[in-house]
């Protein structure tokens, strides 16, 4: 397992035999794929918002009819659509891991176009040298790699 310093390293070293045109191609292709995530982070949110409005305005019906039964079937079947319900809701945490991992994961890409702008193209701009932005510390913000339902409290 490498650490940053490590990756560091092989990136300056690759940089020094890098013709500049490459780089420069390099740089927006990695610029181009964070930009491809913010927009799938969007997506993921306006998405799990949906869903959560949905899920919970269905789990308030499902309580006031629940509320008006005597038991019996309809009941049972009314607790059976919570459970599902309440299921559904925990599964979107996959969307709040998703957008760690995309938020992280486009930090590290832009960390790596930036090394790249400022160690390739170093004084050329006449705002002096580009601003780098800090990689993560951590190799992976998320290790959780599955839910399990009941492990949180949804109503």
């Amino acid at each position: 397992m490498q650490t940053d310093t490590s990756t560091a390293a092989d990136l300056d070293g690759a940089l020094a035999a890098m013709p500049l045109l490459a780089a420069a191609e390099l740089q927006d292709h990695l610029m181009t794929v964070t930009h491809d995530l913010e927009r799938l982070q969007r997506l993921l949110d306006d998405a799990g918002e949906a869903l959560s409005t949905h899920f919970y305005s269905a789990s308030n019906q499902v309580m006031t009819l629940l509320s008006g039964t005597d038991g019996g079937p309809a009941a049972e079947g009314l607790k059976q659509i919570m459970q599902d319900v309440a299921g559904a809701i925990t599964a979107l945490q996959f969307q709040d891991m998703a957008t760690q991992l995309i938020a992280h994961t486009s930090q590290r890409l832009r960390n790596c176009a930036d090394q790249l702008a400022r160690d390739t193209f170093g004084m050329d701009d006449e705002d002096g040298a580009a601003v780098v932005e800090i990689a993560p510390l951590r190799p992976n913000p998320v290790t959780q790699d599955e839910m399990d339902a009941g492990s949180i409290e949804l109503f």
